[in-house]
């Protein structure tokens, strides 16, 4: 490359040429790993991926809000998503990660997650009944040939949800 771009500027990139693809569905799907669980967000909602920076820790707040981050000078509110789903809370090590899901949406919000997947194919995934306690977020449920099941988040569905914009204890 004779120009360096920023890891935004790339993710942007990517994002918009996926989105422009005549078949988004079989090519926009993020994979990522919270807890045990594995999940798939479209491209289009799943925002910046950002390595785990200091949080500032909020006092009296629910166990699984893991405070708030400044990334370049924003604050976004981090929700620990296998801790809010009532799982383990995630480890903070150098594979977590920070998913910066609300931009889109008019909100500064981040999900930690224990690591990245990466692109998935939904084509190359079963889709499977969803689990009678899904949440009105996760209505999906799909299985991959490794025999992992996978729940798709909606982004827009999941900031709506009273429970996950209730920090406060």
């Amino acid at each position: 490359m004779s120009k360096k771009i920023s890891l935004h500027e790339f993710q942007s990139y990517l994002a918009a040429r996926l989105a422009g693809t005549s078949n988004q569905s079989s090519a926009g799907l993020l994979g990522v790993q919270a807890g045990p669980d594995y999940w798939l967000l479209d491209l289009a909602d799943s925002g910046e991926i950002v390595p785990l920076t200091p949080l500032t820790e909020v006092p009296l707040t629910k166990p699984w809000f893991a405070g708030i981050a400044n990334i370049r000078g924003n604050l976004h509110s981090v929700v620990d998503l296998s801790a809010f789903i009532g799982k383990e809370a995630t480890p903070r090590n150098t594979s977590s990660r920070l998913l910066l899901i609300g931009t889109r949406h008019g909100s500064n919000a981040a999900l930690l997650v224990n690591r990245m997947i990466g692109l998935r194919n939904v084509e190359a995934l079963n889709p499977e009944a969803a689990a009678p306690d899904a949440h009105a977020w996760a209505p999906e449920a799909y299985t991959d040939n490794e025999g992992r099941r996978w729940s798709k988040l909606k982004v827009r569905e999941l900031l709506a949800d009273e429970a996950f914009m209730d920090i406060g204890v």
